[in-house]
């Protein structure tokens, strides 16, 4: 597999030497695939596919002893669920039964979880419908349809998907925590956009006195007590300097300066069409960001507290710069199945950070980033290595080579994470945590262009 490094590049034929190490990186991947699928085995009483749905389940069974198909559906109750996983445990005592349907995690998957005679075979959404598409160029679809497409997928290329395999109950729940806090965070930009928009239309004043961030306490508490500017500037001075000293803004020199602002500003407006509107709507906003400030702060006591808990936690802390914040990620990132990963290609490709080679005739190739990809993951492993430069030497020294060579600063960034994940990977597979010092003595044995920099760079800094 070629490197990050050659990203959007085209190139004349390639080299023997870099072709047959790309087809060797892609039949890793099959072959891990492959081992997954024998391992699972192949003695299925049925196999099944679902078309999940908020309300119903479309069903399509294949029955293995009388090769018969059946149809049904499934409403999606959890006593509905439980009676059919009820009836086909009694039908099918002897045998697992595949299932297959388009969905990773959510309401449906978490109930099957339960009943350990039900392997469940997860595809992409995009997998399933370009292969319906492959047979019905109308694109015509249904539930029922899409349940069949499923079990096709399942009886002619089960050697093609990845059965499921969960992590710990503890892992999932601090990647679930990890998940909805970056929403959090994401909500929060959102309101503290329309705050700040908000307050543009008739009151911008606040953007310089509520303080610099305005999903801050400070701000939101602020324009709560002071909702527009008239109100401000009826208060008395001492009043408004009690208020920044209860808030922790104490700097004399950045008060005083305030407040000498607020006696020598003027309204913006002072048409009360539309002064009331944008005081409710601004309280409203004030009030939400001051709920998710307070939401957040929780995420990260429950995230703080499950990930101390972890049996790999030592593995990730040790990663320079991973902190408190990153080493969470991390460790959700890669989990705490062991199986799930064969091979630190394997983890390469399912985030997104490996590039993807398309090729056309024996003259070109293009090789760039990877669209479909788990995107908190793969935002993981880019914000590890963009933030590694300032805690590793190497990593900087490395980032600072690519930069030279002329890649941009992104491209040079996921090259670094490449790298970072191929020694994650050994450390996660052995249950080691990362040693710099043995990791760079690894790089001298085997004679690495970088090592012999890094010791040039660090005797010249000396």
């Amino acid at each position: 597999m070629p490197s990050p490094n050659e990203s959007q590049r085209v190139v004349a034929p390639l080299e023997k030497k870099s072709k047959t190490k790309t087809m060797k990186m892609k039949s890793t991947y099959e072959n891990d695939m492959m081992k997954r699928t024998e391992a699972e085995g192949s003695d299925f009483a049925a196999f099944l596919g679902v078309d999940w749905g908020s309300q119903e389940h479309a069903l399509c069974l294949h029955d293995c002893t009388t090769g018969q198909r059946e149809t049904s559906t499934l409403k999606h109750t959890p006593e509905a669920i439980a009676q059919w996983a009820a009836t086909l445990a009694q039908r099918f005592p002897n045998g697992k039964i595949a299932l297959c349907l388009e969905q990773a995690k959510g309401a449906l998957i978490s109930s099957l979880m339960a009943y350990p005679f039900l392997v469940l075979y997860p595809v992409n959404p995009a997998t399933a419908a370009r292969y319906r598409q492959a047979f019905k160029t109308s694109r015509a679809k249904s539930d029922p349809s899409d349940a069949q497409v499923c079990l096709e997928l399942l009886l002619h290329h089960r050697d093609k998907l990845t059965p499921w395999r969960p992590d710990d109950s503890q892992t999932r729940a601090l990647a679930r925590l990890l998940e909805q806090r970056r929403g959090t965070v994401d909500l929060r930009t959102l309101l503290t956009n329309m705050l700040r928009d908000a307050l543009k239309s008739y009151y911008p004043q606040a953007l310089a006195l509520a303080g610099q961030d305005l999903f801050a306490p400070l701000a939101c508490q602020f324009l709560l007590q002071w909702p527009s500017f008239q109100e401000l500037q009826k208060a008395r001075k001492e009043t408004v300097r009690k208020f920044y000293y209860a808030h922790n803004c104490r700097r004399q020199d950045v008060i005083n300066k305030r407040l000498d602002a607020i006696a020598s500003m003027i309204p913006l407006t002072s048409d009360q069409a539309v002064l009331e509107p944008a005081k409710v709507h601004v309280t409203m906003l004030a009030r939400q960001l001051l709920q998710l400030s307070a939401a957040l702060k929780e995420y990260d006591s429950r995230i703080t507290q499950l990930f101390a808990s972890h049996a790999d936690a030592a593995i990730w802390e040790s990663f320079p710069g991973a902190g408190p914040t990153l080493a969470p990620r991390l460790c959700c990132a890669f989990g705490s199945e062991r199986s799930r990963y064969q091979s630190a290609a394997a983890i390469q490709q399912y985030s997104g950070i490996a590039p993807v080679t398309e090729r056309s005739g024996k003259n070109q190739h293009w090789v760039h980033r990877r669209w479909a990809r788990p995107h908190f993951a793969h935002q993981s492993f880019f914000e590890y290595a963009n933030q590694s430069v300032l805690h590793c030497a190497w990593a900087k020294l490395f980032v600072q080579e690519q930069i030279a060579k002329g890649k941009k600063h992104p491209t040079a960034v996921r090259a670094l994470a490449f790298k970072w994940q191929r020694i994650m990977y050994v450390c996660w597979r052995d249950r080691v945590a990362y040693d710099e010092i043995a990791y760079l003595n690894t790089l001298k044995r085997r004679g690495s262009p970088l090592a012999h920099k890094l010791e040039l760079h660090l005797a010249q800094a000396a």
